[in-house]
C-alpha cells in the first residue's frame, strides 16, 4: 500500500518553482553530473529514480521499475502522482514540459513539497533530458495519459493526451547522448548497488531493476525493516555474536539518524554511511562521529566491566567484525567534491556522537549479555593486534618487508617510475620462465607464485604475515600492509596484472589473489591498478598454420572468414553469386539478424511470426493508429499459419493491438503492436532486412569444389557454412600459460599493443562482499547454494 500523506492535492503546477534554462548544461556537463565517464553516466539514472524516492518519502510511491534495454536506454516507472500536467502559472506551459527543459524547476525546490530531498545535485531530470538523445515522457495522472518527446533537450513533440488510464505514475525512457558521454554503456551491477540501498534505506517501497542485454538478469528490492535488514543482510552469511543488530535512532536540531550495528566472528570491518539516501564512499563528519563516539563507548564501558586492569582498546579493536549502516537525514546538506561523496556539516558530528553515546551505552546496560560479547571481540582483537605487532616487527627485522629487500624470486623492471610500471603475479614457476623469457625487461616485473596462496577471508593479520607468498608480494609492490603502515603512494607498479591458468586451480588462485587485495589492499582496486589477463581460448590449427583466438566473438569471425574463403553461395534466379568479402559481409549480418531474433524470442515472439511482420514493411505509428490498417497485418499474419484474436484498442495510448495465439503450449499469447514495432530488436531487424534483400526468397545453393547444396532459408544458410568452416581445422581450448612459448606468451598476453586486460572494480561493495564471503569463508551451505544457483549460467567448465 501507498501510505498516506497530508497535502496530497497540493503538488501541482504552482508547486514547480524555476530557476534558470538549460543552455549551459550540453557546453559544460561535469557540472551538473560530475563528469562524463561512468560516474556521470550513471548519475542520469540516480537522478531520475531519486525524484520516484522523493515522491515515496512524500507518502505516495511504493513501486519504481528501473529496466536497461539492449540499447543502452533506460527506463524508469514509479506509481507515485505523476509530474503535474496542469499550466504553470508564470511560464504559461504544462508544468510537465517546464520540468523537463528548465534547470532547477521542480518540487525539491519548494521546502513545503519535499522536507528532505535526494537529488545529487538538485538539479532535477531537466539535466537527464539535455544530455540526452532522446527522452521518452509518459504520465499518469488525474486519470489521463499524456506522453512527450524530447531530442538533446528539445521538444519534438507537443504535450499531449493520448488515452485514459486507472493508473497513475510517472514514465520517462532516456538514451544518453554519445556524443557527450564518453561511454554509454550501463554497468548492472553499480546500478543495482544504488537501487538495494534505497529500498534498505527507504522501507516499504520495492524497487525492481532488469537488464534486457543479458538472461535473467533481474532484482527486485523490499526490506520492511530499514537499515536494520541492511546490517541482517550483509550479515547473511558470517557468524553474528549477538543475535540481532543494535538499532538507534534519534532526531536533533533537525538532524534524523539512524544507526544499525551487529559484530560478527570475523575480522573485517564493514560500514556503509549515507546522508540523504546517498552513499557517501569517502565518509564524513556523521561517519567520523560514528567511530569516535562508538570506540569511546566500549572504553567507558571496558573502564566499568574491567576493574582489574586499564584496558585502551582502539578503533581498529572496536571495529573488527563489525557490520553498520548510518544515515543521517537533514534538511541542507552540504557535500564536498561534485559527486557528493563526502558530507561536510560540521554540526553533523556531534549530533552523531551524543545520540550514539546515549543510546549504545543505555543498549549495554540493558543487555549485559551483548555488551560483554561485544567487549570480548575487542579484547580478542587487542590481543591480536598486539601479536601482529610482533609478527611484523619480527618480520621487518628480518627484512621480509622491506620494499629496499626484493624477494629473490621477483624479476624487476628497469624502469623506476611507477606509473610505466607492471608486475606481472604469475602462476607456477614454468610460466613464470616463459613469462621472463617473454616479458619488455624495460617496464615488466615477474613475480612467479608456487602453489596457492593463503585464504585471507579465514586468516587473521598475525597468521596471514606468517605466509612466505603474502609476505613476497608485499614486498614486491612495496607498499606496507595494515591500515598503521600502508602507504598507497609507494606502490612500485601502477598496472598488478594476476596472470593463471583458465583451469580450476588457475581460477582457484586468482580468486584467492582477488581475496586478498579487497581485503587487505583495496586502494589498489579503488585507483584502478588491478588488472586480470586474458589469455587466448583458443587456439585453432590449419595446416602448419596456429591462430589464437581470444574468445566466442573471435572464434566465430574466423569461421565466417574460412568459410567464405573457398566457397560461393548461388542465389534463386540464375544470377547473383556471393563470394569472398561479399560473402563475408552477409554472414556478419546473418549472425547479427539470428541474435536479434533470439532476444525477441525471449520477449515471447516466435521468429517465424516477427520474420512474417517484417515481410509486410510494418514500421510506421500510423499503422497502429488506424485499425482497417493493422486489420491487413492480421490478416498477413494468419495467412503464415499463426491463430490470432480480435484487433483491440489501447485505451491508454489510442492505439491499436492484436494478440498472436502461441505455438508452444503453456506460453502465453504475443501482442503484436506499436511496442513491438518500435523496439530496437524490431528496428534493428528491418534495418538488416534491407541489407539482406537479396536472401529474402530461397533456396539458396552453396557451392564447393564442383559440389553443390540447396538450403531452404538464411539461417540454414548460415549454419550450414559456419560448419563448413571448421573442416580441415583443429581447434583447441586453451587452457594453461605452460603450453605457450615465451614468443608466444608476449604476442598473445603479455605485449601492450596487442593483449587483452580486464581492469577489476567494485561496482557493487555489497554484493562484491558477499560473494567473497560465500565463496572464501567458513559456511558450506551458502557456498553449496551459490554454485547449485550458478552452475547453469557456465557457458565453459575447465575440468
Amino acid at each position: 500500500m501507498v501510505r498516506p500523506s497530508r497535502g496530497a492535492e497540493a503538488y501541482d503546477a504552482s508547486k514547480i518553482k524555476v530557476l534558470e534554462g538549460l543552455e549551459a548544461v550540453r557546453k559544460r556537463p561535469a557540472m551538473y553530473v560530475g563528469n562524463t565517464s561512468s560516474g556521470g553516466l550513471h548519475h542520469l539514472v540516480y537522478e531520475v529514480v531519486d525524484n520516484s524516492i522523493d515522491e515515496s518519502q512524500a507518502g505516495f510511491c511504493d513501486r519504481i521499475e528501473v529496466t536497461i534495454h539492449i540499447d543502452n536506454s533506460v527506463t524508469v516507472v514509479d506509481n507515485g502522482r505523476g509530474i503535474p500536467v496542469d499550466m504553470h502559472p508564470t511560464e504559461k506551459r504544462p508544468a510537465a514540459e517546464v520540468v523537463m527543459t528548465v534547470l532547477h524547476s521542480g518540487g525539491k525546490f519548494d521546502n513545503d513539497t519535499y522536507k528532505v530531498s535526494g537529488g545529487l545535485h538538485g538539479v532535477g531530470v531537466s539535466v537527464v533530458n539535455a544530455l540526452s538523445e532522446f527522452l521518452d515522457l509518459e504520465i499518469c495522472r488525474d486519470e489521463k495519459v499524456f506522453e512527450m518527446r524530447f531530442e538533446r533537450g528539445k521538444p519534438v513533440t507537443p504535450f499531449r493526451q493520448t488515452g485514459t488510464t486507472k493508473r497513475r505514475g510517472t514514465k520517462v525512457r532516456f538514451r544518453p547522448d554519445p556524443t557527450i558521454f564518453e561511454d554509454v554503456n550501463f554497468a548492472f551491477d553499480a546500478l543495482s548497488q544504488r537501487l538495494r540501498e534505497l529500498a534498505f534505506l527507504n522501507e516499504g517501497v520495492t524497487i525492481v531493476i532488469e537488464d534486457e542485454r543479458a538472461e535473467n538478469k533481474r532484482h527486485e528490492f523490499n526490506y520492511k525493516g530499514g537499515i536494520a535488514s541492511f546490517v541482517e543482510h550483509l550479515n547473511k552469511n558470517k557468524t553474528p555474536i549477538h543475535p540481532k543488530p543494535i538499532y538507534m535512532r534519534g532526531e536533533r536540531d533537525g538532524v534524523l539518524t539512524e544507526i544499525a550495528l551487529q559484530y560478527n566472528d570475523g575480522y573485517n570491518e564493514i560500514v556503509f554511511s549515507f546522508a540523504n539516501s546517498i552513499n557517501t564512499m569517502e565518509g564524513g563528519t556523521h561517519l567520523s562521529g560514528f567511530r569516535s563516539a562508538l570506540t569511546r563507548t566500549i572504553n567507558n564501558y571496558a573502564a566499568k566491566a574491567i576493574s582489574k586492569e586499564q584496558v585502551n582498546l582502539s578503533g581498529d579493536d572496536v571495529r573488527e567484525g563489525l557490520t553498520a549502516v548510518i544515515s543521517v537525514k537533514l534538511p541542507r546538506p552540504q557535500f564536498e567534491g561534485q559527486t557528493k561523496t563526502k558530507l561536510g556539516n560540521s554540526e553533523v558530528k556531534g549530533i552523531v556522537e551524543m545520540m550514539l553515546n546515549e543510546k549504545l551505552s543505555a543498549c549495554f546496560e540493558e543487555n549485559p549479555g551483548i555488551a560483554r560479547k561485544v567487549l570480548e571481540k575487542g579484547l580478542e582483537a587487542l590481543r591480536a593486534r598486539e601479536a601482529a605487532r610482533k609478527a611484523k616487527e619480527l618480520t621487518r627485522r628480518k627484512g621480509a618487508l622491506d620494499s629496499g629487500m626484493l624477494p629473490g624470486k621477483l624479476a624487476d623492471c628497469q624502469e623506476t617510475d611507477p606509473a610505466r610500471s607492471e608486475l606481472f603475479l604469475v602462476e607456477g614457476d614454468s610460466a613464470g620462465g616463459s613469462a621472463k623469457q617473454g616479458r619488455d625487461r624495460r617496464a615488466q616485473a615477474i613475480l612467479p607464485l608456487r602453489g596457492k596462496i593463503l585464504n585471507v577471508e579465514k586468516a587473521r593479520f598475525d597468521k596471514m604475515l606468517s605466509s612466505q607468498e603474502i609476505r613476497t608480494i608485499i614486498t614486491a609492490l612495496g607498499t606496507g600492509i595494515g591500515e598503521e603502515d600502508y602507504d598507497h603512494a609507494r606502490l612500485r607498479y601502477h598496472k598488478v596484472i594476476i596472470m593463471t591458468d583458465a583451469d580450476v586451480d588457475g581460477s582457484h588462485i586468482r580468486t584467492l589473489l582477488l581475496t586478498f587485495f579487497y581485503r587487505q589492499m583495496p586502494l589498489v582496486i579503488e585507483h584502478g591498478h588491478l588488472y586480470i589477463a586474458q589469455p587466448p581460448l583458443y587456439k585453432v590449427k590449419r595446416g602448419k598454420t596456429e591462430t589464437y583466438l581470444a574468445n566466442d566473438d573471435e572464434m566465430s569471425r574466423y569461421l565466417m572468414a574460412t568459410a567464405s574463403q573457398e566457397r560461393q553461395v548461388k542465389l534463386p534466379g540464375g544470377g547473383a553469386v556471393l563470394e569472398g568479402p561479399g560473402l563475408r559481409n552477409v554472414l556478419e549480418k546473418l549472425v547479427r539478424y539470428r541474435v536479434h531474433l533470439d532476444l525477441l524470442k525471449k520477449r515471447g515472439y516466435e521468429s517465424g511470426l516477427v520474420e512474417t511482420i517484417l515481410a509486410t514493411g510494418a514500421r510506421e505509428l500510423k499503422e497502429f493508429e488506424d485499425a482497417e490498417a493493422l486489420e491487413e497485418l492480421r490478416r498477413a499474419v494468419e495467412e503464415a499459419g499463426f491463430k490470432t484474436d480480435e484487433i483491440q484498442k489501447d485505451e491508454e495510448h489510442g492505439r491499436y493491438t492484436f494478440e498472436v495465439t502461441a505455438r508452444a503450449r503453456g506460453h502465453a499469447p504475443s501482442v503484436v503492436g506499436w511496442d513491438l514495432v518500435s523496439s530496437i530488436e524490431y528496428r534493428t531487424l528491418n534495418s538488416l532486412e534491407d541489407d539482406l534483400k537479396e536472401l529474402r526468397r530461397p533456396p539458396f545453393v552453396i557451392a564447393e569444389n564442383g559440389h553443390e547444396q540447396s538450403v531452404d532459408s538464411r539461417l540454414d544458410l548460415l549454419r550450414h557454412l559456419m560448419e563448413e568452416g571448421k573442416k580441415g581445422l583443429t581447434i583447441q581450448r586453451y587452457k594453461g600459460l605452460g603450453e605457450m612459448n615465451a614468443e608466444q606468451l608476449w604476442s598473445t598476453t603479455m605485449n601492450p599493443e596487442t593483449r587483452r586486460l580486464v581492469q577489476v572494480n567494485v561496482a557493487d561493495a555489497v554484493e562484491a562482499d558477499e560473494i567473497f564471503t560465500v565463496l572464501m569463508g567458513d559456511m558450506v551451505e551458502p557456498r553449496r547454494k551459490f554454485i547449485e544457483d550458478n552452475a547453469l549460467e557456465v557457458r565453459n567448465l575447465d575440468i
